[in-house]
């Protein structure tokens, strides 16, 4: 009997994958172009604003790959963001090191705090994990203000002189311009989104989503959801440390304020608002929420009850977000 020798033909479904993986692509390069174009129409107030906004959306990217993608509720991720934020400012002030080694000095720092942490919270799980990084982020807020001969505490410091210049390849940018500042914010989240968007549709990815549904099945899989869960916890962790650290350094101020709980809940607003477990989704909620707060502060004090009344509205017509919900209703191929 004769074998055939011809190579195999690349079948209908490969080819399906691939036009969906390029509409998916495209759909996100689409969503950061329209963030480089905004900068050259938008007001200075608005300019400034946005890139604040980016910095924290990038936050809000490292935090859902925890929550969204793994199904672990964590209320300490303002710790990893606090750590970028101190490691990069009192690098700077403390040690003199330039803005680029400052910022990967805030990346290392969350990058060994997530590691350190993870493998102890993640012997926890359900509300138990919740209320342990919940307690971890306190003991670090409590931390950045007993030792406030450095951190200065509450009332922060300010980076100032040479610090507000980087040096990359030869070149030297200016921090204090509005226009780098905005598109540095725009490379980090750019990163944060490219990174999350190749982690979910990776294999790995599909372990985390599988450990999310159903953590005993996919351990009785084969899969080390121990290992899974640590790599889940440490790449949020790190992505979250340099947000913090380029917040310092774009923004020119490091408190304690950012190490407090507020900040371990408000990217589970933001994750909540745009859509749990969808790449685009912490960017939306991010934006959102952040000129919600904006506006309604100008005419009330307060504004917090209408980012609730926002929070109910959510529940009620956007269960799962509001990418989230736009995927359910019938755009299934966004991830």
């Amino acid at each position: 009997m004769s074998v055939d020798s011809s190579p195999i033909q690349p079948t209908k479904p490969v080819a399906g994958r691939r036009s969906l993986f390029d509409k998916v692509l495209f759909v996100h390069l689409a969503a950061l172009a329209i963030l480089f174009l905004a900068q050259f129409v938008l007001s200075d107030y608005h300019h400034l604003t946005l890139a604040r906004v980016m910095v924290l959306a990038s936050f809000a990217v490292g935090y859902n790959i925890l929550f969204g993608y793994t199904g672990l509720l964590s209320l300490g991720h303002a710790m990893f963001f606090a750590a970028g934020l101190y490691g990069a400012g009192l690098a700077a002030t403390q040690l003199s090191f330039g803005a680029s080694e400052a910022f990967l000095a805030g990346i290392f720092a969350g990058l060994v705090l997530s590691t350190l942490i993870g493998m102890i919270v993640l012997r926890t799980s359900g509300v138990s994990f919740m209320i342990v990084t919940m307690m971890f982020a306190q003991a670090g807020y409590l931390m950045s203000l007993y030792f406030g001969e450095f951190t200065r505490g509450d009332e922060g410091f300010v980076l100032q002189g040479d610090i507000r210049t980087a040096h990359l390849f030869g070149l030297s940018f200016d921090l204090t311009s509005p226009d780098v500042r905005y598109n540095i914010a725009l490379a980090l989240l750019a990163v944060c989104v490219l990174v999350c968007l190749a982690l979910v549709r990776s294999p790995i990815g599909r372990i985390l989503i599988a450990i999310r549904e159903n953590e005993e099945r996919a351990r009785m899989l084969g899969y080390d959801t121990y290992r899974n869960k640590l790599f889940a916890l440490v790449v949020s962790g790190t992505i979250s440390a340099a947000a913090g650290a380029a917040y310092a350094l774009l923004f020119a101020y490091v408190g304690a304020t950012f190490a407090s709980i507020q900040y371990s809940i408000l990217p589970l607003l933001w994750v909540l608002l745009g859509g749990v477990g969808t790449v685009l989704g912490p960017i939306l909620g991010t934006l959102l929420m952040f000129y919600l707060v904006d506006i309604t502060s100008e005419y009330t004090s307060a504004y917090m009850l209408a980012v609730g009344v926002a929070l109910i509205a959510l529940v009620l017509f956007f269960p799962k977000g509001i990418i989230g919900t736009l995927r359910d209703k019938g755009l299934k191929w966004l991830p």
